[in-house]
């Protein structure tokens, strides 16, 4: 029997929090949404591409989020150097998607996650950093920033995934 992606149990988006409570809730959300999307895949499935000349795909998508949530969080929120997971040259998550099989590739993305999460802890909204090309930016512009990022990718995810085996749903 072939390996597939587990299933994903998804929180409902909070409601009535803080502002903090709140901005994580839409995250964590949107990074069970990802997941979910890959729910009962094989690594095959996921190494799909959508249409040519497109390199998107639903494990390349996992790939980039996981580099994504480290380089901001990580990177640049707490100053801890952070990039390379996969074995790859920067920003070639799309590609050579058989180096790293699946099952390792959510387990990387799983630990950055909790990575980012943890890195940011003890920082307000309001804590303030320089990123790579000189910007002032805020935690709060990040969160907000990968929220957006995700939401982005997640309707690549949806188009990806009912082209994969008609499964369609939000």
């Amino acid at each position: 029997m072939a390996w597939t992606a587990p299933d994903v149990d998804r929180a409902p988006s909070p409601r009535l929090t803080d502002e903090r409570t709140c901005l994580q809730g839409w995250l964590d959300f949107h990074r069970a949404t990802l997941l979910g999307k890959c729910a009962g895949l094989t690594h095959e499935q996921l190494a799909l591409r959508s249409v040519p000349p497109s390199r998107l795909s639903l494990l390349g998508l996992v790939r980039h989020m996981a580099e994504v949530e480290a380089w901001w969080f990580r990177t640049h929120v707490a100053g801890v150097a952070s990039h390379g997971f996969f074995g790859i040259e920067e920003d070639s998550e799309w590609d050579d998607l058989d180096a790293v099989p699946a099952p390792e590739v959510l387990d990387i993305y799983a630990e950055q996650c909790r990575l980012a999460d943890e890195a940011v802890s003890g920082f307000p909204l309001e804590h303030r950093f320089r990123t790579h090309d000189g910007r002032e930016l805020d935690l709060r512009w990040v969160y907000l920033h990968m929220i957006e990022e995700y939401a982005r990718h997640n309707g690549h995810a949806d188009l990806l995934r009912e082209r994969i085996d008609g499964a369609t749903g939000d």
